[in-house]
């Protein structure tokens, strides 16, 4: 029999709920508590403040982040670095909050430090683009900067989630609107690539079509 979630876990996944429907600002912590079907007193007991679930929110999120790395990955250098992204921005979404209403809890020095996970996020697409570099995968431009075009790809990628809720009005992301962010993200990458690079990447792209089922016209 599977262990039940503590009270903290129900209290920590009713709260990531809750901020991405209704933001961070609208949420209070009696709307959380009766959420999670418990006394107001109780959830304090826990977590006296709002703040303190988003900062365990971050820590969580960041931790999650960071795991990813340990995940097993496809053998392909293509497909890996694909799956990166898409896990990347299915993160996104699941802990939106934490983009969108920044500006609502950043008031503290446990909200504001430097978020380590996107420094590692950023170094890690970088080594995939100079195993790209070293295969032969990227075109001959000089004085490519592997760094910047790997963080401006990060960031379309990253803030997707912010985009579809703030100018195309949606809640949440199915795999069509993942799609289209990480065709954004590519569009940074593709010019960098070799033609043989390009058409790799798209067939990655399509069999992820298929899981889906979603069929090429």
């Amino acid at each position: 029999m599977a262990d039940l979630p503590t009270t903290s876990e129900r209290i920590l996944e009713a709260s990531r709920r809750l901020f991405n429907a209704r933001g961070y600002a609208s949420t209070s912590l009696a709307d959380i508590a009766a959420e999670v079907g418990i006394s107001k007193g109780n959830l304090t007991y826990h977590f006296p403040t709002k703040y303190d679930l988003v900062v365990e929110c971050i820590r969580r999120n960041r931790k999650q982040r960071r795991e990813q790395f340990e995940l097993p990955r496809p053998a392909s250098l293509v497909a890996e670095y694909v799956d990166i992204v898409r896990v990347a921005m299915e993160q996104a979404r699941e802990w939106r909050f934490l983009i969108r209403d920044r500006a609502q809890f950043q008031t503290g020095a446990a909200t504001r430090r430097a978020d380590a996970a996107a420094a590692a996020e950023i170094e890690h697409l970088t080594w995939f683009l100079r195993q790209f570099q070293a295969k032969g995968m990227l075109r001959a431009s000089p004085g490519i900067d592997l760094e910047a075009l790997a963080r401006s790809a990060w960031m379309v990628s990253r803030f997707w989630i912010d985009h579809l809720a703030q100018d195309e009005g949606l809640d949440d992301m199915t795999w069509e609107d993942q799609k289209r962010g990480m065709r954004h993200h590519f569009a940074v990458l593709m010019p960098a690539l070799t033609a043989p690079a390009r058409r790799e990447f798209e067939s990655v792209l399509a069999r992820l079509d298929l899981q889906h089922g979603i069929r090429a016209a």
